[in-house]
């Protein structure tokens, strides 16, 4: 295995891996380009490891992690911290690299790591809330002590949509609670998801093997990843298709899942809502990074009344927006991914229209940038209503009352987040609690994501939380210890 010298943020094309605390390319390991969206032209490229380079990093980080795990929280914490002064510093850095690795815009960059900092600045308190408690027993004269301990190693798959953010989420979070990480970024997006994360903890001064990345592609290592015997928890964020598949080889080995997966999410707007107010929401929770967000606006549910007014304004609103590069500071609506999820949202559009509904504006591409869609006449079981589109498109659902909102709506398998547009905030409020969903917002869109506050989804849109007390649990385990000061007497 060769070692490299550390890559640079501006000006490397070639990032190697970050096993032990070294920059390395594996000698079995092939290359994998790393392509820009907006230009589909490779600008770097990552080694792609083997199995072999997977099981390594999981021995260092098994073996790091003992040593880390005893480490005062004072010190945890001051790594994390650290990590967000690094954040701070390359800013600039890190928005480029956004910008070209996931064809993001730079408003889109900004949030990212906007919200990742929210993540790591909570992450430094964890440390010190991990702490045991005393618990009353049954038994005369004992003291039960009950202890939180980190799991040990948590393998983190991330997805190619909002990579550093999502990273942000889980990573810092296992590293202050004591815990040591194996990273995979997606094939698509391995820099600011893999190697950038890599670079900010080195500059930290995290000790070697807490954090290993490995890079490559997701059916030659994924599946080596999600069913490996050494892993305490998995996290996964991405779809659900893929997340059960990782979910239960996890489970086999008896590795807790942290999933969160697909969402088809809806935005209920009733006939007293401030019209305007709720276009200008779902506008920005459909069209926000190229509708690539698993809490975007998947279906749009609207009242009868105000329907075809609705329809109009999103349709100005939908023509009104910058489209085109990702590296002009202006564009709004950028790049999606790469040609495949161009092709499959562009033929869930096609397939949408042979089924009835009115193609309003929109529907077509220039390279991988497919205009803002806005689809009429919608019904709950045309292809971007019943399946997460993942793309820039609106699928605009009638609805009669409030019960047939709530049943259009709860008619998916599943349940990530959603909206309710109304004035009567009581009448907001029944309609919120109806809906099954892990998430939900009034008089607001469903894109929110708070450190403080839980996150995840219900039915098929995963299991476990992340953020605030639930993300500590899903990474440390309880511990029972009792002494018994007097005596005991036993039955024989």
């Amino acid at each position: 295995m060769a070692q490299r010298s550390k890559p640079d943020l501006t000006t490397e094309t070639e990032w190697p891996l970050y096993l032990d605390g070294e920059w390395t390319w594996p000698d079995d390991a092939g290359t994998l380009d790393v392509v820009d969206p907006t230009t589909q032209e490779p600008f770097a490229e990552v080694p792609a490891a083997t199995t072999d380079t997977v099981d390594e990093a999981f021995a260092v980080a098994e073996k790091a992690q003992k040593e880390w795990g005893e480490t005062p929280p004072q010190e945890r914490a001051a790594v994390v911290a650290n990590a967000l002064e690094a954040v701070h510093e390359y800013h600039d850095e890190l928005v480029e690299l956004i910008v070209q690795d996931t064809g993001g815009t730079y408003f889109k960059a900004e949030t990212a790591i906007h919200i990742a900092e929210g993540h790591m600045q909570y992450a430094t308190s964890y440390p010190f809330w991990e702490g045991g408690k005393h618990e009353k027993s049954t038994i005369p004269g004992k003291e039960n002590i009950v202890e939180r301990q980190p799991v040990g190693v948590v393998a983190a798959l991330v997805p190619w949509n909002f990579p550093f953010n999502l990273t942000m989420r889980i990573v810092p979070h296992a590293i202050a609670l004591g815990n040591s990480v194996v990273l995979k970024p997606s094939p698509d997006t391995p820099l600011i998801g893999g190697g950038a994360i890599a670079y900010l903890f080195e500059e930290a001064g995290l000790p070697e093997g807490v954090l290993n990345v490995v890079t490559g592609h997701d059916e030659e290592i994924g599946d080596h990843i999600s069913g490996h015997p050494v892993p305490d928890v998995m996290s996964f964020t991405g779809s659900t298709e893929i997340g059960k598949r990782v979910g239960r080889r996890a489970a086999e080995q008896l590795t807790v899942p942290a999933l969160e997966l697909g969402g088809n999410n809806p935005f209920i707007v009733t006939d007293d809502a401030d019209l305007e107010y709720a276009v200008d929401a779902g506008t920005f929770a459909t069209w926000a990074h190229s509708g690539q967000v698993c809490i975007s606006i998947n279906r749009h549910l609207v009242q009868e009344s105000i329907y075809d007014e609705y329809v109009d304004r999103l349709v100005e609103r939908a023509e009104s927006l910058p489209v085109g590069s990702a590296h002009d500071p202006d564009t709004i609506v950028g790049p999606v991914i790469n040609q495949k999820q161009r092709d499959r949202i562009v033929d869930y559009i096609e397939r949408t229209v042979e089924a009835g509904a009115t193609l309003e504006t929109g529907g077509g591409h220039d390279g991988l940038v497919i205009e803002p869609t806005v689809l009429s006449d919608v019904t709950n079981d045309m292809p971007t209503a019943c399946n997460e589109h993942f793309g820039p498109v609106a699928p605009v659902i009638p609805f009669s009352d409030d019960e047939e909102a709530i049943e259009i709506a709860n008619d998916t398998d599943m349940g990530l987040s959603g909206a309710v547009h109304s004035q009567d905030l009581a009448r907001a409020r029944k309609l919120a609690d109806r809906v099954e969903t892990g998430t939900i917002h009034i008089n607001d869109q469903p894109i929110n994501d708070e450190p403080h506050v839980p996150f995840g989804g219900v039915k098929d849109s995963g299991m476990g939380r992340y953020n605030a007390e639930e993300i500590m649990r899903e990474l440390t385990q309880t511990k029972w210890t009792s002494i018994q000061h007097e005596q005991r007497e036993y039955p024989f």
